[in-house]
């Protein structure tokens, strides 16, 4: 006996359960003819008649009627074997860095849109300076990662989504205080919380430039690497703080934020960055929920 196909069960099952050969032709979207001689061809295998046919209709012979539940069994097998390799296929969880040169909460409606859409692949996150995290996708450790601009990306692929313009955390006894919006100018002689190159050394630079172009030298004193205690810092009169405009969702007494005129000029950049040829499948939705959520 010559093998069978699934095809030609398949055809079978729908004549079987129509018992009509017209419109089981209809419900496979194919016409007739090619269908009878299916099942022709078939029964010429299995060397024995599958139905009656009169005019009266269709029936199962006995011979039909013994391989109609094997020929679904057959079927069902293949479709859970087809399902289980598809889920195979699907990876079970998403790697997502996130640049700590803004505020988290800048990220929370993106990362509730994605924990919603991504069911049931779980969601993973790490928090980062960027340099870290372009390294760590790089390394396939995170399947990506939204990044501070300019960072250096070497071969990742980084989408732009948008810009956070740069603001001033200052005393709020500060005679400063008191003004809606400041420059440059105005902190010059401040002593001003800034942080160390190897965090960032693109944007650093990038930030560089712009001072230089504003002849913007104040003392620097080095930024703790925890937000909450800078702030605190600020709070207790010790000194400024430049920050992403994201970082005014940060309240604490004693701060308050302000403007700067600067503030675009010195603007971070926010990107989602992957490895090109390791495309994860959720990729496309994260990318489309990023420029939803972040875009402006």
């Amino acid at each position: 006996m010559r093998a069978l196909d699934t095809h030609a069960l398949t055809l079978f099952c729908a004549v079987a359960r129509c018992l009509n050969f017209r419109q089981a032709a209809e419900q496979l979207h194919m016409t007739q003819p090619p269908l009878s001689r299916a099942i022709r061809t078939l029964e010429d295998k299995l060397g024995t008649r599958l139905f009656e046919r009169d005019t009266q209709g269709v029936a199962l012979t006995p011979a039909g009627r013994t391989l109609l539940p094997q020929a679904l069994h057959i079927l069902d097998l293949l479709a859970a074997a087809q399902t289980s390799l598809q889920a195979e296929s699907t990876p079970a969880r998403l790697r997502l860095g996130l640049t700590s040169s803004v505020e988290a909460g800048l990220f929370r409606p993106l990362l509730a849109a994605l924990e919603h859409a991504l069911q049931p692949m779980r969601l993973e996150l790490a928090s980062a300076p960027s340099p870290r995290l372009v390294a760590a996708v790089r390394k396939g450790q995170l399947d990506a990662a939204l990044l501070a601009l300019p960072s250096a990306t070497f071969d990742l692929a980084v989408q732009p989504l948008a810009r956070q313009p740069m603001m001033l955390a200052l005393p709020a006894t500060h005679r400063l205080a008191k003004k809606r919006k400041l420059s440059l100018l105005d902190i010059a002689q401040e002593p001003i919380y800034w942080f160390e190159r190897a965090r960032q050394p693109a944007f650093f630079d990038h930030c560089q430039q712009v001072f230089s172009r504003h002849g913007f030298a104040p003392t620097f004193l080095r930024e703790a690497l925890d937000h909450h205690v800078l702030l605190g810092d600020v709070a207790a009169g010790k000194g400024m703080a430049l920050l992403a405009d994201s970082f005014r969702a940060l309240r604490l007494d004693g701060v308050v934020y302000r403007p700067l005129r600067e503030g675009d000029e010195l603007a971070a950049g926010i990107g989602l960055a992957w490895r090109p040829e390791h495309g994860h499948a959720a990729l496309p939705l994260l990318l489309r929920l990023a420029q939803e959520q972040l875009h402006g």
